[in-house]
């Protein structure tokens, strides 16, 4: 065919394609009036929920009655209060501030989860009626992209009786595994409305010692999964200097944009996906969002390949960062409760310390304050509170560090272990944790 006939027949398709737009377009009430009892929904992580929907579904829960919707990091608020349950009930897969009260208070439950393995259970284990995104604009060829939140909604997409996109026009276009057809689409909805954001906080002085910390024993040419918080920020500035780093990650942040654009990162000596930039979801300012948009160096794909920990062990020199509650003298890492008290999830923690231990020349590193509560509490302590929840086990833990040093742990004795751990507690609890160690007979 030559390049004319190829011109004319992507304008017909062009056309067939906005008139299939314009036969689904419709407003979030009406899709929303379309939910059913007993139905259950999948949404996005966090910047992929489609707002627009979830808070006209949130509107007439009153008439609803056993709607069920699994979901990680929620961002509607409107149905996790205490008379929601019995219209709609939210299974949380990873908790977040919309969402923590109602778990803590039986409104909501939750779902303990490797965050590699959540398409395949939410779709084995659970029926898909509905998915809903949010979306960037469609092209010429009909195709969306799910822009900021890949994770499971790929998946979710495939077993789905009905889709629903809420295509934004300030969501990035992205590359990758992120594509939705206009023929896979059964409402959409329209808004201009900003995409949700994540401030980056000053990096506080505790955060800056640990970030140097971690720099140190990072060398050239490593690949990085960094989490959230404060203190993977501190690390992004600290790694400025560095050269050939590369990036495989659960979460693109605005620190990576800095690495990025420095030259510090360029995915140059990746062991897979050489030259691109891996993640599942983003989230962060306009900023970040802006430096994705139509950028063929970073890909989104989902989930159970960013995560998996075959996949992270077969990059060399991977390096995973990622932030807990609090650590016992074991090293065993309750990163998503305190106590009984759940607060988060499993996310990709364990996924990335499983898949960086498998890597040749790969470390992991687990960060924390050294104390909590105004200096009042340790962080580092004797065991772990009655009913907290492993997340990062004693026999994958490697790096620990806190403002005063770090804690290697991998291949030594449970003595050598409680020594390491007690040298980088606040000194104002080392005797304390001493006497409890010479207790357990580690010292």
């Amino acid at each position: 065919m030559s390049i004319q006939a190829n011109s004319a027949a992507l304008t017909l398709d062009s056309s067939s394609c906005a008139d299939e737009y314009r036969s689904k377009l419709c407003t979030p009430a009406e899709a929303a009036a379309e939910v059913r009892n007993g139905e259950f929904l999948v949404f996005p992580i966090c910047a992929g929920e489609p707002i627009l929907f979830t808070n006209a579904l949130a509107a007439r829960q009153e008439s609803l009655e056993g709607v069920t919707i699994n979901q990680q990091h929620h961002v509607c608020k409107d149905y996790f209060t205490e008379t929601s349950p019995k219209h709609i009930k939210v299974n949380s897969w990873f908790t977040s501030g919309a969402s923590r009260k109602a778990v803590q208070n039986g409104w909501a439950d939750w779902v303990p989860n490797y965050f590699h393995e959540v398409p395949k259970l939410m779709t084995e284990y659970w029926p898909v009626d509905w998915v809903g995104t949010m979306v960037s604009p469609m092209d010429e060829h009909g195709y969306f992209t799910c822009s900021l939140s890949v994770a499971y909604t790929m998946a979710a997409l495939k077993k789905a009786k009905k889709v629903v996109v809420q295509v934004n026009e300030n969501c990035p276009r992205t590359h990758g595994d992120c594509h939705i057809h206009i023929s896979e689409v059964d409402f959409i909805l329209e808004s201009t409305d900003p995409v949700v954001e994540l401030a980056v906080p000053p990096v506080t002085e505790i955060e800056e010692l640990v970030g140097g910390y971690i720099s140190e024993l990072i060398e050239d040419g490593s690949t990085l999964q960094l989490g959230i918080g404060g203190i993977p920020n501190a690390v992004c500035k600290a790694l400025l200097q560095k050269k050939d780093l590369g990036i495989h990650t659960e979460m693109i942040t605005d620190g990576m944009v800095d690495l990025l654009k420095s030259g510090a990162a360029n995915n140059s000596k990746k062991t897979l996906n050489r030259g691109k930039t891996i993640g599942t979801f983003a989230l962060g300012t306009r900023r970040l969002y802006e430096f994705m948009h139509d950028n063929p160096t970073i890909e989104m794909h989902p989930v159970d390949y960013t995560n998996d920990p075959y996949i992270i062990g077969q990059h060399d020199n991977m390096v995973s960062i990622n932030a807990t509650i609090e650590v016992d003298l074991l090293g065993q890492c309750a990163s998503e409760s305190m106590g009984t008290v759940h607060w988060s999830g499993t996310g990709g923690q364990a996924d990335f310390v499983r898949g960086a231990t498998r890597s040749k020349g790969g470390k992991s590193f687990i960060t924390l304050p050294s104390t909590a509560k105004g200096g009042t509490i340790s962080r580092i302590m004797p065991t772990l509170q009655p009913g907290a929840v492993v997340t990062t086990n004693k026999n994958e833990v490697d790096y620990v560090v806190t403002e005063f040093g770090v804690a290697h742990l991998r291949g030594r004795t449970a003595g050598q272990r409680a020594q390491a751990l007690i040298e980088i507690a606040h000194p104002d609890f080392r005797e304390e944790l001493r006497a409890a160690a010479r207790a357990m007979n580690r010292m």
